[in-house]
């Protein structure tokens, strides 16, 4: 009889990560077919996921079926499982990962795939669905690293591509239907749902002679997945009863999403076209959810989250309003990712109770020649207006992101980052007091430019790895020290994240070997080990230096084509080709720029009943 996990507890780091029994948990029904949600972190990271909170409320709300967690465990944690032979484990049951029907995966991050390779070996799976049998689970994956499948598609018998709530409930009953037939045939299930909208089988596609394209086997297959599209917010589950954590976890509060997409089609940003078009949660469901969060949770603290949560049409009415609906449980409402404006500024204010340790704002580049290439439309005017707005409200650390290795960046454009740096420090010291100065904490941080699929930008070359160090030294050297705080993205890691975000099947290999040498954690700069990369990349005949530092040509198929996001090709093209020629293009509230994501959907503004303004897709 195998130990249980119970008896090792005191010996690892943060314990209550392993044990499960958390506030508003489900447990499996009777004869249910079961699920278990496995997210390719740790616990505090994952529990922190609002993607797999919705999944997991959808999935046990329905009388046939089960969903339970997992996450991966800490070095220490799986050096006793592997000692001890301990399985990966669900965190309701501790029952085995493996004898679940279905196994899916988030995928929020190109460093956590080799953790995906360590989970599956943990729970005692073969790494490739060739390998796998009918008796084994059904192991899928969905999430944003779903828009390129291909370094990932040896693993997974299926991808779900967009958004997944209105098809999970179909997608698992089809799977239980098939399950229970006296000749189940786990081939038979997945030619089926290789025919539904938005499921990608990659057992069913292969590359072309050129290994450029990846099209289908035959004509029973679709030579194009489209992405699934929620139309109506107000129409999907919000999930108002989600598990309490013991531990403090990444984002350690209640999450209401109030909008999903984003209107300013920065170039950059794989979020902002693959989670188009803007729709909007009515005001009144909003505030619903959020009191039945708070008191199933006991949170006090509430995040109205979204990609650009001021952009929200009725967001000062929404905030008052939920503010007295909250101000008895004393609970204060938080709003991530707001805009480089004053507005943005004074509405962060407006629902702070307590003053805030810091502020953030993205201007991502250093000049506005830089940004019109981006697309990230704002003046400097609009940062300092909103520096001096955060000043005189209280705020005393402010926190500005960068990016260096942009398309057509040039030294100037760097220059650019110190001489903002340089005002900014100078409009804090003409705008505070001598003791407010000198709490005053000015955060540089700058990322290295990744190109990502999906974007306008999926063809641009990457830095190498000594220009991205060269920039770093540069911004390190000039910027000036003691009110500001210098802080950069490691350079080694952003060189991987390339190299797996624009990688074909090929890069699976890649992956494997590098999980085979001992990689896991990338994403965690301490366990992160670029040397066993490069080995695998050698091994595999990849040069890790120079695989992404050239352009491609808009003319050469891409390895993620065959995924649709909803934007037309030539969209994609032509802002490019508008980013070259340092063309802005204006957001999607105000113009139409026919990225023909919403071709098939009728868009209008209307008024509801209760006064709610909302974006309706129908």
């Amino acid at each position: 009889m195998k130990p249980k996990i119970e008896e090792f507890l005191p010996k690892v780091r943060k314990p209550v990560q392993y044990v499960g029994k958390e506030l508003n948990c489900c447990y499996p029904k009777e004869n249910g077919f079961r699920v278990v949600l496995l997210y390719p972190d740790l616990y505090e990271i994952g529990m922190s996921n609002l993607g797999l909170q919705i999944l997991y409320a959808i999935i046990n709300s329905h009388p046939q079926l089960s969903a339970e967690r997992s996450y991966a465990p800490w070095l220490d944690m799986e050096e006793i499982m592997r000692q001890h032979k301990l399985p990966l484990f669900s965190l309701e049951t501790h029952q085995p990962v493996k004898s679940f029907d279905v196994v899916g995966f988030t995928l929020q991050y190109e460093m956590t795939y080799t953790n995906i390779l360590n989970l599956l070996n943990l729970a005692e799976l073969n790494l490739f669905s060739k390998d796998r049998n009918k008796n084994d689970p059904l192991v899928i994956a969905g999430g944003p690293g779903a828009f390129n499948p291909e370094p990932l598609a040896p693993f997974f018998d299926l991808f779900v591509i967009g958004e997944a709530e209105e098809i999970i409930i179909p997608l698992l009953l089809k799977c239980l239907e098939h399950k229970r037939k006296a000749n189940f045939s786990r081939k038979e299930l997945l030619k089926e749902l290789a025919n539904w909208q938005g499921i990608y089988v990659p057992e069913f596609y292969r590359y072309d002679k050129q290994i450029k394209s990846v099209l289908p086997i035959n004509r029973n297959f679709p030579k194009k997945i489209t992405k699934l599209v929620v139309k109506n917010l107000d129409q999907v589950k919000v999930p108002t009863k989600t598990p309490v954590p013991y531990c403090q976890i990444v984002h350690d509060r209640a999450m209401v999403e109030i909008m999903r997409g984003c209107s300013h089609g920065c170039r950059f940003c794989q979020a902002g076209i693959i989670y188009r078009p803007t729709r909007e949660r009515s005001a009144s469901k909003i505030i619903s959810s959020a009191e039945e969060i708070i008191k199933n949770s006991g949170y006090q603290e509430i995040s109205l989250t979204s990609l650009s949560s001021a952009d929200y049409s009725l967001i000062t009415q929404l905030t008052t309003n939920l503010s007295k609906k909250l101000s008895n449980e004393r609970v204060t409402i938080s709003l991530p990712s707001l805009r480089l404006d004053s507005f943005s500024v004074k509405l962060a204010k407006q629902v702070s109770q307590v003053r805030k340790t810091s502020l953030t704002f993205a201007p991502e580049a250093g000049t506005a020649r830089l940004r019109q290439v981006i697309n990230k439309i704002v003046s400097e005017q609009d940062l300092m207006t909103a520096i001096k707005t955060a000043l005189e409200a209280g705020w005393r650390r402010i926190k500005l992101y960068f990016m260096i290795g942009l398309p057509t960046e040039t030294t100037e454009d760097l220059e650019g980052i110190v001489d903002l740096a340089n005002k900014c420090l100078l409009l804090a010291k003409s705008s505070l007091k001598k003791s407010d100065f000198k709490r005053f904490r000015l955060i540089i941080n700058v990322s290295s430019f990744v190109p990502k699929p999906q974007t306008p930008f999926q063809w641009v070359a990457m830095n190498s790895l000594p220009e991205i160090e060269q920039k770093q030294d540069f911004l390190r050297q000039r910027l000036p020290r003691g009110k500001i705080i210098f802080k950069w993205h490691d350079s080694k890691l952003s060189i991987v994240e390339g190299l797996i975000a624009r990688g074909n099947r090929q890069i699976a290999n890649v992956i494997y070997d590098a999980w085979r040498l001992g990689c896991k954690f990338d994403g965690w700069s301490d366990q992160f080990n670029f040397t066993l990369w490069d080995q695998a990349c050698k091994k595999n005949g990849i040069s890790l230096a120079s695989h992404n530092n050239h352009e491609i040509n808009i003319s050469e198929r891409l390895p993620w084509e065959h995924i649709s996001a909803g934007v037309d090709r030539e969209w994609l093209v032509s802002e490019y080709l508008n980013s070259l020629r340092e063309e802005s293009t204006d957001q999607c509230r105000s113009f139409c720029s026919k990225c023909g994501v919403c071709d098939q959907l009728d868009v209008r503004l209307r008024l509801t009943k209760n006064n709610d303004r909302k974006i309706v897709y129908s």
